[in-house]
């Protein structure tokens, strides 16, 4: 195994779970009526909820697809947006850790993926993942 095999497992564990935990919650914005119902409450028209879906299935296929890394920084650019406002739309109307935390974790995984590809991409500068 060679020495940046370790990164590039845990870059693709991390960013497999953070891509499934943003389809799951783009699903759930286009398909459930109570999620829906939670940006309501958020304060968001209906539109951002459809528009915020298929951003984040872009964004998706832009972490896991070989596109310029121009593109992939703007996708970790819009998900970090994403992470943040959530956390501050849910503490905002006065929810709790349960609404909140998720936002959170998410932004976590999201900076060690980005963290991950950045080491190898300095690793093995011809390698862009």
């Amino acid at each position: 195994m060679s020495p940046s095999k370790p990164p590039k497992i845990s870059f693709w564990i991390v960013t497999g779970l953070f891509c499934l935990w943003m389809a799951f919650t783009a699903f759930a914005q286009l398909k459930l009526p109570q999620v829906a119902e939670a940006f309501r409450q958020l304060g968001f028209p209906g539109y951002f909820r459809i528009e915020l879906s298929w951003a984040k299935f872009l964004g998706i296929a832009a972490l896991l697809f070989p596109v310029p890394a121009r593109v992939k920084e703007w996708a970790y650019a819009g998900f970090g947006i994403v992470c943040i406002s959530a956390f501050i739309a849910h503490l905002s109307v006065g929810q709790g850790p349960a609404q909140w935390l998720w936002a959170l974790v998410a932004f976590v995984l999201l900076a060690i993926s980005y963290v991950l590809r950045l080491r190898i991409e300095a690793a093995e500068p011809h390698e862009h993942i």
